[in-house]
Order: structure tokens, then C-alpha cells, then sequence
């Protein structure tokens, strides 16, 4: 398990013996991060001006096979959300990948300047319970269509498991893992809510609390997509079952992180959601 992977660019390194092994070699010649990340805009860099900083003095932070991440092409990244810190650290581990972070976010976080920022820098700010939330979703496909990354928190909000375990998802990345081309990549993670305790409402203040995520293999659902490109319906059936497949990976791979079983249901919804809830997931 590495930590904060080099910045250095994987081409740079002087030549190969011929013993080594082809996929080291293959990883050799993988294009630079600064290449893969393509253009940065003046949001992007700002983000990045206060972000990184900000989560090397928060996190110490562990990646297991960050390698699965794609350096191009459409990717929606489906991750648990046990903290409102979430975000700072997942960035890191986009960003470090050679991708650039578009996040699917509450619409409240998008005010003032702050908003400006963030749309200027890509986000997509997400209405919940109301028709503009379609739109999300139209706006995530388009993106995945441009050949960005996408992170999604099925979940919505921080899970309530009272043990940090996933709780039931809504169906918004399952609707976008089916209607585009994009490698569905499931990420756990685990420790930033060591820092922030949603269900304490408590922050922790502490350096480099450690922060762990793993990378699991790209779900494969080329025989589904199939199928709805011939005309299956998006039927409510079909999207809880796409969504516990994503979100049964993410929970199998945190509990690998944790080193202990992880429990056979997911943790049921809240009936409403509370004041303190800040970025999550589609509809």
C-alpha cells in the first residue's frame, strides 16, 4: 500500500532492463499525470491551490491499486461517504491519478462566490427532489461523454450506520452507469470521519489523520447496457439492482480495508434528511 503516490511522471525514468516485467514496463509508458489531467482553467487551479495543501495538513493518505483508475476516457467513480470531508481527500486521489474530480454535489453547497467557483471548475450541483435533479443527471452523462471523471456518493448524503458501514442508495449512478460508456470504477474509503464525526457533529482537529482507499476492478456491465440499448426499460427493479451490485462492491472492498466482515444488508435511509447534510449523490 503506497502512500501519495509520486507526482513524477512515470516516462521520466532513464531505460529499461530487458528483465523487467512487461507490466512494470507498461506502467512505464503510460502517459504523464500532467498530460492525462488536460487542460486546467483558472477554477480548476484555484481548487487545487486550496485543496491539496489543505489535505496533506488533514490527511496521511494510503491508496491500494490506484492503478485501476483509467488515465483516459469517461469514468464514473462510485464511492461510500462517511464524512463531509470526503471530497478533499477523494480529490487527492483522482488528482494524484492523473484526473481531474468532477463531483456530483448537493445544489446548497453552489452559493455565492463559492458556487462560481466550483461551476467555473466543473462540478455539478444536484437539486434533490425536484425535476432540476434530471438535469443533473443529463449534465453528469454529458460530462462522462466529454471523456471527464466523475465521482458519485450513491448514498446521498454521509451514511447513518452507526459503524460507518453503506447504507441504501438512490439510483442515480446506477441511471448513469447504464446510459453511458463510462468505466464504472467502485472506491472504498476509510478514516476521514476520524476527523469529522457526522454523527457526533464533532471535528477532531488533528494533522495528517490517516485516510485509506481502495481501488476495486471496473464493474462490468457491457451484457446490461446491451440490453437497454435494445429497448429494456429503466425499470425501478433494474436500477436497485445495478445500485446494490455497485455499492456491494464498495462495501466488500471496505471491508477488506477494515480487515473485519461487513454486514449482509445495507443500513436503511433516513426518513429526512438533516441540516448538517452537504455533498452527496444524484437523484
Amino acid at each position: 500500500m503506497a502512500e501519495e503516490r509520486s507526482w513524477a511522471d512515470p516516462g521520466t525514468a532513464g531505460a529499461l532492463a530487458p528483465s523487467e516485467p512487461v507490466a512494470r514496463r507498461q506502467e512505464r509508458w503510460r502517459p504523464g499525470r500532467w498530460r492525462t489531467r488536460g487542460r486546467i482553467g483558472w477554477a480548476f487551479w484555484l481548487c487545487i491551490a486550496v485543496v491539496f495543501p489543505a489535505s496533506k495538513l488533514m490527511f496521511r493518505i494510503r491508496y491500494r491499486h490506484g492503478e485501476r483508475l483509467p488515465r483516459t476516457g469517461p469514468v464514473l467513480l462510485v464511492a461510500n461517504h462517511v464524512s463531509v470531508l470526503d471530497p478533499i481527500a477523494c480529490a487527492r486521489l483522482v488528482f494524484d491519478h492523473g484526473r481531474m474530480p468532477h463531483f456530483l454535489a448537493k445544489e446548497s453547497v453552489f452559493k455565492g462566490l463559492a458556487g462560481t467557483i466550483l461551476r467555473s471548475a466543473g462540478q455539478i450541483p444536484v437539486a434533490r427532489y425536484s425535476s432540476d435533479a434530471v438535469g443533473a443527471l443529463s449534465a453528469a452523462q454529458a460530462d462522462l461523454a466529454a471523456g471527464n471523471l466523475v465521482v458519485i456518493y450513491p448514498e446521498g448524503s454521509v451514511t447513518r450506520d452507526p459503524d460507518w458501514w453503506p447504507m441504501e442508495s438512490r439510483t442515480g449512478a446506477a441511471r448513469l452507469a447504464l446510459t453511458t460508456d463510462a468505466v464504472v470504477v467502485p472506491v472504498a474509503q476509510w478514516g476521514p470521519q476520524n476527523l469529522h464525526d457526522y454523527h457526533a457533529k464533532k471535528l477532531h482537529p488533528r494533522l495528517r489523520t490517516p485516510a485509506e482507499y481502495l481501488v476495486g476492478e471496473p464493474i462490468d456491465l457491457t451484457e446490461v447496457r446491451a440490453q437497454v440499448r435494445a429497448g429494456r426499460p429503466l425499470t425501478a427493479d433494474l436500477l436497485k439492482e445495478t445500485t446494490e451490485l455497485m455499492m456491494g462492491r464498495v462495501r466488500d472492498q471496505l471491508a477488506e480495508l477494515r480487515g473485519e466482515p461487513a454486514p449482509a444488508l445495507f443500513h436503511p435511509r433516513p426518513r429526512r434528511e438533516l441540516p448538517g447534510d452537504l455533498p452527496g449523490g444524484a437523484a
